[in-house]
């Protein structure tokens, strides 16, 4: 029997995959999500979301997704690589995840290009749909790449642009752009999500039990324990569901009520011994 079964649950809670289902929406999460949705309206062009490792931006791309599935008028697209080493590859995958096909065979760079323009004036304009495309890991984008995404936000009627383009990346992408003056200036939106505060922290533990089924009064998590997570993740949310995961894995393997600050403290103490952790080990703090 799976550990988290053994607690009343129903699914593991902390699992670090993009499930949007376990997305927890931070005050800054969920202001991009709205600013993001009102952009794609307004087909305003290009949104870039910047954030550090493991602030969520994955699962927010995800979350994203989930919502534009639920709303007529949208087509929307991901690419979880962006890694291409020359243009003419890039354009050939942008072809197929648009599910283009170009009318000639072995498309140059041109044909390419030529084609997802007639398609996004098709959708757009023709047949009124809203084309989004969400590159994730944007910072992996090399300068050609970042170039061909600047030439198809160059493609607009004189009300809208054709392509809504969100770009996700680390901070490492804002130098790349700040580089490119003449993409730097089409950017609509710019959000930054950061790490969660202690309030936070405790909301997404509570939430992320919710959705898994947990339904007793009884915490399993203590507030100096809550405090202690806080603490050891510095607030970023895929830490936070590691370190949860190990403390519930050890309070069923160690049979214990519940999970407080000395338990988090202790799981610290290892990683720290072992090598895993530059994390020091933590005092006992009041909630």
């Amino acid at each position: 029997m799976s550990y988290y079964r053994v607690l009343g649950l129903e699914k593991e809670p902390f699992s670090t995959s993009p499930d949007p289902a376990f997305f927890y929406q931070s005050t800054k999460h969920r202001a991009a999500l709205a600013n993001l949705v009102i952009e794609f309206r307004l087909k305003r062009g290009l949104s870039v979301v910047l954030g550090d490792v493991g602030v969520g931006k994955t699962t927010l791309g995800r979350k994203l997704v989930q919502m534009l599935r639920e709303r007529e008028g949208f087509l929307f697209h991901m690419i979880l690589d962006p890694t291409f080493p020359t243009e003419d590859l890039f354009y050939q995958a942008l072809c197929k995840t648009f599910m283009i096909t170009p009318s000639v065979p072995n498309p140059t760079l041109v044909d390419c290009r030529d084609a997802l323009e007639r398609y996004l004036y098709q959708k757009t304009i023709t047949e009124k749909q809203t084309v989004v495309l969400i590159v994730d890991e944007a910072h992996k984008l090399n300068g050609l790449s970042l170039e061909a995404l600047r030439v198809l936000l160059n493609y607009e009627t004189n009300e809208v642009k054709l392509l809504q383009l969100v770009l996700m990346g680390q901070m490492e992408l804002l130098p790349v752009l700040n580089g490119m003056a003449n993409l730097m200036d089409r950017i609509s939106l710019k959000c930054t999500l950061g790490p969660l505060n202690l309030a936070e922290t405790r909301e997404m533990i509570d939430f992320r039990l919710y959705e898994a089924g947990y339904r007793s009064r009884m915490p399993l998590f203590l507030d100096d324990a809550v405090a202690a997570v806080h603490g050891a993740s510095q607030g970023y949310p895929r830490k936070i569901a590691m370190l949860c995961h190990k403390a519930l894995r050890w309070q069923v393997m160690h049979q214990r009520p519940v999970i407080d600050h000395g338990l988090v403290e202790e799981l610290v103490q290892q990683e720290i011994e072992q090598g895993w952790s530059p994390t020091k080990v933590l005092q006992k703090s009041s909630y």
